[in-house]
């Protein structure tokens, strides 16, 4: 049993025990620490994943490939940003406890499992070590009855969907004999043998991943829970949790049920096309810019969505490159929403924004460079996101798929620009709080990433080829 392919996730694990312990033992002065520390074990782990090799390990539970490696460094990069943003906010709003950065991190290691799991069984351990610590999360603001109560809506439907899922995977097993993704691609060769009930069965499974990345109409959590969750917790769900998924989805799709594309290509493509139009659409009315951004969310993954119904390598390439420019340019609006503080109290209306390219200039620049990034306006690297997820589609003949991406695009842009037209040309309402350096660092570098990333696209596109690739090898 070759165990140190799953040395990340056994090194991570590790850290956060100890981390656990040295918290409890030092109890009220630890939190700072302790959130170094979870850094720390971010860095290593993102070192060990790099020199990690191709193998299956644990009896054929576990695989490291390309496309595991490619995955587990974007999680961990999305759970870095997310873990800088809390750093200062956390203290301001009362709630800096060292358990924040011990959940964040036991969250990332169920979600490294995730994007490793070949069978159903390593599949479903990943995924609920990743939810139950999401359950804390969400409502880590306890005194607040709105983060409360987001808590409690993501573990209700959270619950219904992991119920799904495990229903679906036993639907499988039963209909199959195997939870092993490679003896049930082995055994699906021949689309013969797939029973209706297994088909039911992996209808099952996918409802299940898309609760996950919050896809239509799976999507209920989604918008109370971005807007009650503290904004660092928000922007940790709206990164990490969704790359896990949407690689989980990706490999199970592609491994064992890659040869019955013809059964599960039509419930994604409605999927797809449901997320893009009621995120481009429910989005117009909200005035809090953390609910804007959830249903911004749901779109995206609608978008990303577009990758998997085409079912081939380019597909799964433009899925990938897609997720990476996502992190980036969703950690970067999430810093410039920590930003949003006046008078010592955080605010999210979007009318807060008014007149801010008067009073802190640099800011709006950053939050209009990633508005226009989202909204796919060219040279920004949200362009070149939807470029190849389109190009995928209209290559495998997609051409619905790839029109109705097009226009419900032309319909979000209305409300990412509208934000830019009240940072510049509303009326100012004062200035917003100085903001700390934490903050200044994170939307600093995303936004870089974000304006240039159309100078050097070879390496991300290059990873998102080879780890396609291993996914179909």
């Amino acid at each position: 049993m070759n165990w140190t392919i799953a040395l990340p996730e056994i090194v991570l694990a590790c850290i956060g025990m100890a981390i656990l312990v040295f918290g409890v033992l030092r109890k009220q002065d630890s939190a700072f620490s302790c959130t170094m520390f979870t850094l720390g074990g971010f860095l290593i782990a993102a070192f060990l994943v790099l020199s990690s090799t191709s193998a299956f390990g644990y009896h054929g539970q576990f695989v490291t490939d390309a496309f595991s490696a490619f995955n587990k460094e974007l999680i961990l990069a999305g759970a870095t940003l997310s873990l800088i943003l809390a750093l200062d906010y956390n203290r301001m709003q009362h709630i800096n406890r060292f358990e924040f950065p011990v959940l964040m991190l036991f969250s990332v290691v169920g979600m490294m499992v995730m994007v490793s799991a070949s069978n159903l069984m390593t599949l479903y351990l990943g995924l609920e070590l990743q939810s139950l610590a999401l359950y804390v999360l969400a409502a880590f603001a306890r005194d607040e009855l709105r983060s409360t109560e987001a808590g409690l809506k993501y573990f209700v439907l959270s619950g219904l969907a992991s119920g799904l899922l495990l229903y679906g995977i036993s639907l499988v097993y039963g209909f199959s004999g195997t939870m092993d993704f490679q003896q049930l691609r082995t055994l699906l060769m021949q689309p013969s043998h797939a029973s209706p009930g297994l088909v039911v069965g992996i209808v099952f499974v996918l409802v299940g991943l898309a609760f996950k990345i919050s896809a239509v109409p799976f999507h209920m959590w989604t918008p109370d829970v971005y807007e009650g969750a503290p904004t660092p917790v928000t922007t940790f769900f709206a990164t990490a949790p969704k790359v896990a998924a949407m690689g989980l989805l990706l490999r199970v799709m592609a491994t064992p049920f890659g040869h019955l594309l013809g059964a599960w290509q039509l419930l994604i493509i409605l999927v797809s096309i449901a997320s893009m139009v009621l995120g481009a659409l429910a989005a117009i009315g909200q005035s809090n810019i953390k609910r804007l951004m959830a249903y911004s969310s749901i779109g995206h993954m609608g978008y990303a969505l577009i990758g998997l119904a085409v079912g081939t390598p380019e597909g799964i390439r433009g899925v990938l490159v897609y997720m990476v420019i996502y992190v980036f340019m969703t950690g970067g609006t999430f810093a410039c929403i920590v930003a949003m503080r006046r008078d010592g109290r955080a605010v999210e209306q979007i009318s807060d924004l008014s007149g801010l390219a008067n009073n802190d200039p640099a800011l709006a620049l950053l939050l209009a460079v990633f508005m226009f990034s989202l909204a796919g306006i060219p040279l920004m690297s949200g362009f070149f996101a939807k470029l190849y997820i389109f190009l995928a589609a209209v290559q495998a003949g997609l051409w619905t798929l790839a029109v109705i991406g097009v226009l419900t695009s032309v319909v979000g842009a209305f409300y990412y620009i509208r934000i830019v037209k009240v940072m510049y040309f509303d009326a100012p309402v004062g200035a917003l709080d100085p903001r700390p350096a934490s903050l200044s660092f994170v939307a600093a570098a995303t936004g870089l990433f974000t304006t240039f990333f159309f100078i050097f696209p070879g390496p991300f596109v290059a990873a998102a080829q080879a780890a396609a690739k291993a996914l179909f090898s």
